[in-house]
């Protein structure tokens, strides 16, 4: 029986996507919830996977092309028996009946799209996985890139919304070939949010404050109960970023305007803080949120970002971890970024950017003390947010850092 492969239902923040992969081609036996394509969109990638075993009988929609929500990209024969491995080339609409078949060494789906982005024989990549298949880890020895997270399958009729990898860097470092380039198109992501970033410097009026804070006295109450602490909660490492976080919080409590939106001509407040945490994955920059976190603990705080940054490194982030937020912490320091100006993520109106410890001499008290110091950046629209009221929420921030105590016993 002849079954159409539809696009998913696209969430109603995302017009249209683009055929990224696929995965099977015209001929080829599929077996039940195997991956067949992935689809990009602005935000995420939506995988459509068999609902029974059978064959993909033809490609309606070839790789690059633009889908639209429902629309029909394929047929699928349910079962039917194939060829396992035809090649076939999916840029274009082709039939089962006019595809010709051969043979090629077997290869999982993210090996598949390292060997044909970098334009690799198959037949020379040594294979390690079980029953003679090339891996990804194989593909990324014989060419010496770097590793990077494939998607995972799930059910067609909820196809899976995940954030996934980019594709890998060529090597443009050829013996023989001189001067080369390589010219790729951008992902959707990246566009997406170079768009978003464009569209904030232009549509607001931005303007950032400094600020720097001694972090000795978190420093110290860290390592004083970081092994207590992760005991105390099932392996969750204490961390910096959770003291930031909670810091925020509270700042915004204090005040309300840097925790708001702007919609229109219209200011919206938001009687809650879901905070953002800037997260640098391989296809680019994205923002998951932490929700309602005036009522999570520390270890809630830094649980979620692990999980977060786990789900972005294996390319699991669903459209629900990125969507909302009413204000943005963003960490260079954790590259080495001694100072920078973070770029507000609209509609919220402001974004803390965090940056690398370093230790300076300091003033205290009249003599000169080598103290662990961080530079503290806040980027605000000044629609919306008065200088004062930046000024004095970042040093708000700074003090409750410089005591600690004070975001625990809520003073």
């Amino acid at each position: 029986m002849a079954i159409e492969i539809k696009a998913p239902t696209f969430p109603e923040s995302v017009a249209d996507g683009t055929i990224a992969t696929w995965h099977k081609q015209p001929g080829e036996q599929v077996l039940r919830d195997e991956l067949i394509v992935d689809i990009e969109t602005d935000k995420v990638v939506l995988e459509v996977v068999a609902p029974n075993d059978g064959v993909v009988e033809s490609i309606v929609k070839g790789e690059g092309e633009v889908v639209l929500s429902g629309e029909v990209i394929g047929v699928f024969v349910e079962g039917a028996e194939g060829a396992t491995g035809s090649t076939v080339d999916a840029s274009a609409p082709t039939a089962s009946s006019d595809v010709v078949s051969a043979e090629k060494p077997n290869a999982s789906p993210a090996a598949r799209k390292l060997i044909d982005e970098n334009n690799l024989d198959a037949s020379a990549v040594p294979a390690t996985g079980k029953g003679g298949l090339i891996t990804k880890e194989d593909v990324v020895s014989f060419i010496g890139a770097p590793t990077k997270s494939a998607p995972t399958s799930a059910p067609q009729t909820e196809a899976k919304k995940t954030a996934a990898s980019a594709p890998s860097m060529p090597s443009l470092d050829i013996p023989g070939q001189g001067r080369i380039e390589k010219r790729v198109p951008m992902t959707r992501l990246r566009a997406s949010v170079a768009r978003r970033l464009v569209s904030a410097q232009q549509n607001a009026a931005l303007l950032t404050t400094f600020n720097e804070v001694n972090m000795k006295p978190v420093m110290d109450l860290r390592n004083q109960y970081k092994d207590l602490f992760e005991k105390k909660h099932n392996g969750t490492r204490l961390g910096f970023m959770s003291f930031f976080v909670k810091a925020a919080v509270e700042a915004l409590k204090r005040f309300p305007a840097v925790n708001a939106s702007i919609d229109g001509n219209d200011i919206v407040y938001h009687g809650y803080q879901d905070i953002g945490v800037a997260v640098s994955s391989d296809r680019g920059l994205v923002v998951p949120v932490l929700r309602d976190v005036d009522g999570m603990g520390l270890a809630d705080v830094e649980a979620g970002i692990r999980n977060y940054g786990l789900k972005a490194r294996d390319g699991k982030l669903g459209i629900d971890d990125m969507t909302g937020g009413t204000f943005t912490i963003s960490n260079g320091g954790v590259f080495g970024s001694l100072l920078s100006t973070p770029i507000i993520n609209p509609p919220q109106t402001a974004i803390l950017g965090m940056h690398k410890i370093q230790e300076r001499p300091m003033a205290v008290n009249g003599e000169v003390v080598i103290l662990p110091m961080m530079y503290l950046a806040l980027s605000y629209d000044h629609r919306m947010i008065d200088g004062k009221e930046a000024v004095q929420f970042l040093v708000t921030i700074k003090e409750l850092l410089e005591d600690p105590a004070r975001i625990i016993l809520d003073v």
